[in-house]
């Protein structure tokens, strides 16, 4: 068992998320997004319908059915492979192998230019995905290996801390290499510069990861006396954490308070910029600098989310972000120019940066002290917060499929912040009753 609270361990720890978020940043909130929505309008009909392997879409809605795809392996993939890392004590291992995947699969993007078939691009645009998810398991996993008890509000709110400045900085040097191309003698200033940002994704996302991959514990095999194979291994083990997880009231409660919320703020997220793109018509470098508020306001979100859950718990303060998301949502139906999205932009940073890295202390505090399967139980969290995101992409891609109208998918998304915050308050009541009875037995 490695020691807790190491200073250069939490350090290289929170390395990987300063690595990893040049993918969230680039990939999934700014550039390819506007890219996407401009190559795939870009003809004289200005038809935003694209066509993939022989069917027809929206291409937004194609974009949003590729990414809940991924998700969707993801969630397939996962249980197995961490079930199998506890149980080889080799979760580094997938850590690596998920982020050489994601990585490069940023590199594959440069190659989609006008006139490039959709396959290829939106291929790699799913891997990309997948080797961002998978990586992020095993990185969560790490946190009540690295940090105890009462450090992990602080520590994981650091490492976002770390992910949200790492991609302001990378954002910032793509936001150079799209709107001042010819600072580097590119020419070609319609496909080229975003293209380039894309390998800057890989380039930055791979070389910082090395980090990580160097300092952090390589995790302590969980076999036991067993003589199973791999794959047998890896189900008898996810099984076993499934049945400890039944017997843990709270976090069951916590988990599925967590599904319903995570589907709005993952999925808001993960659509904003073709939201501002499509219904609002905002042009690529405003939409940057919006993304770029968003992240740095998140920065203090989250500190504000660690100070605010130290003193009111962390339950309670879910709560209170969880009701301002609810609002916002509903307010973005509303929202008619870029004025008002820069309004609501702030406000989502404040509460995108508490809400994530509160929800992944606030899982890790119900988890048994020193236990070695981390891996297999924070996949209940990944799976969950995956789930999430299939549901929520799916559903906001079908409702824009039948309405035309990505108004009224955001709306569709707000029923799940309400269960969501429902669920938190009824999380609060067990766990002022579980206390209660802990004070009466003592």
């Amino acid at each position: 068992m490695s020691e807790k609270n190491n200073k250069k361990t939490i350090w290289a720890w929170c390395m990987f998320d300063w690595a990893n978020q040049a993918y969230n940043m680039v990939i999934t909130s700014t550039i390819f997004p506007a890219y996407f929505v401009f190559v795939t309008t870009n003809n004289p009909r200005k038809s935003d319908v694209v066509t993939f392997f022989g069917h027809q879409y929206v291409n937004t809605v194609l974009s949003n059915y590729i990414l809940g795809l991924s998700y969707l392996i993801v969630v397939a993939l996962l249980p197995i492979l961490t079930s199998i890392a506890d149980y080889r004590g080799n979760k580094k291992l997938y850590l690596q192998l998920f982020t050489w995947l994601g990585s490069l699969a940023c590199a594959g993007l440069f190659f989609f230019d006008k006139g490039t078939p959709l396959e290829g691009p939106m291929i790699c645009f799913g891997l990309a995905s997948i080797g961002y998810c998978g990586g992020f398991v095993f990185y969560n996993s790490y946190l009540p290996q690295i940090a105890s008890t009462d450090q992990q509000d602080a520590v994981s709110a650091k490492g976002f801390i770390y992910g949200y400045v790492g991609s302001i900085v990378v954002q910032l040097i793509c936001f150079v290499v799209v709107l001042q191309p010819k600072l580097f003698g590119i020419t070609e200033v319609d496909y080229l510069p975003a293209r380039i940002s894309f390998v800057i994704v890989f380039v930055w996302w791979i070389g910082f990861s090395f980090i990580a991959f160097k300092l952090l514990p390589k995790g302590q095999p969980n076999a036991g006396s067993h003589n199973y194979n791999v794959l047998t291994g890896g189900f008898k083990e996810l099984a076993k954490v499934f049945g400890k997880v039944r017997k843990m009231p709270l976090m069951k409660r916590f988990l599925s308070a967590f599904f319903f919320y995570s589907v709005g703020v993952q999925t808001i997220m993960l659509v904003a910029a073709n939201f501002a793109a499509k219904e609002l018509h905002m042009p690529d470098d405003h939409l940057i600098i919006i993304i770029l508020i968003i992240q740095v306001v998140a920065v203090g979100g989250a500190v504000i989310a660690s100070k605010a859950s130290a003193r009111y718990g962390n339950t309670r303060t879910l709560i209170g972000l969880v009701t301002v998301w609810t609002a916002i949502c509903c307010c973005v139906y509303f929202v008619a120019n870029e004025t008002q999205f820069y309004v609501a932009a702030v406000v989502v940073g404040l509460v995108m940066g508490g809400v994530q890295s509160l929800s992944r202390s606030t899982y890790s505090k119900y988890l048994p002290e020193n236990i070695p399967d981390t891996a297999s139980f924070f996949s209940f969290y990944d799976v969950t917060e995956k789930l999430s995101i299939v549901v929520g992409l799916f559903c906001f891609a079908k409702v824009e499929d039948i309405t035309h109208e990505m108004r009224d998918s955001a709306l569709a998304l707000d029923c799940f912040f309400a269960v969501g915050l429902f669920l938190l308050i009824v999380l609060l009541v067990a766990e002022r009753r579980a206390a209660k009875e802990q004070l009466a037995v003592v």
